[in-house]
């Protein structure tokens, strides 16, 4: 079973179209709805914006029964040389730019308890999409402090749930794989005004890809 963590209910939509509900029940405080879509079986969990909601929705994907849990949606490019909106990205690796210990124990930013590295691997699946390092945070910002962080980090992209999926999923032991498409790039203007602009072009762009995503999730 495929288990889909989505944030917005613009993103859930897409895939809402294309299944054949079988049931819906709430699991870890979030609605997951169970059925078929592009001849697979599909936990579609409606996990809220952020990455405390983004673990739960994780949490409650596995406990639907997922083998493989899937994060599609859109996010913010970061640079203007790799990344355009509409865009779409596989993500190969995932860093929590807002987990920082390093006052304390000197690590890395984003370096995890009981890590080596401060990002965490996804499961890459055969597609054609150019690969891209996420940040994931819990801010949705046009703040230079910010966007210099996630450079120095080696991050392409930035959302509010994927490395916290990642997370739970590594405990868990459950590939995640991870396709983004670009709604805003930081650099050309208000990121909020770009993403209220360019959200929909970003998930049509999903959406027309959304049958050889699922066809790789073997």
């Amino acid at each position: 079973m495929i288990g889909c963590v989505i944030a917005m209910d613009t993103e859930v939509e897409l895939l809402l179209g294309a299944m054949e509900i079988e049931n819906t029940k709430t699991l870890y405080g979030k609605p997951v709805h169970i059925g078929r879509a592009f001849g697979k079986e599909v936990a579609l969990v409606v996990s809220a914006e952020g990455k405390v909601n983004a673990a739960a929705g994780a949490c409650a994907a596995i406990a639907a029964g997922a083998d493989v849990v899937l994060n599609f949606g859109v996010a913010g490019g970061l640079k203007p040389e790799n990344t355009e909106v509409g865009g779409v990205y596989l993500i190969e690796r995932a860093i929590q730019y807002d987990f920082d210990l390093k006052q304390l124990s000197g690590r890395e930013v984003g370096t995890l308890p009981g890590e080596e590295e401060n990002s965490l691997p996804l499961y890459v699946p055969p597609l054609p999409y150019p690969r891209r390092t996420l940040g994931t945070g819990d801010r949705f910002d046009d703040s230079p402090s910010d966007h210099a962080l996630l450079l120095r980090l080696g991050c392409d992209v930035r959302d509010m749930e994927g490395a916290a999926i990642a997370q739970v999923c590594r405990y868990a032991g459950v590939p995640f794989a991870s396709v983004k498409a670009i709604s805003d790039v930081y650099g050309s203007g208000s990121t909020t005004e770009q993403f209220r602009k360019n959200c929909k072009i970003a998930l049509l762009e999903l959406k027309a890809r959304f049958a050889e995503i699922w066809k790789s999730l073997e």
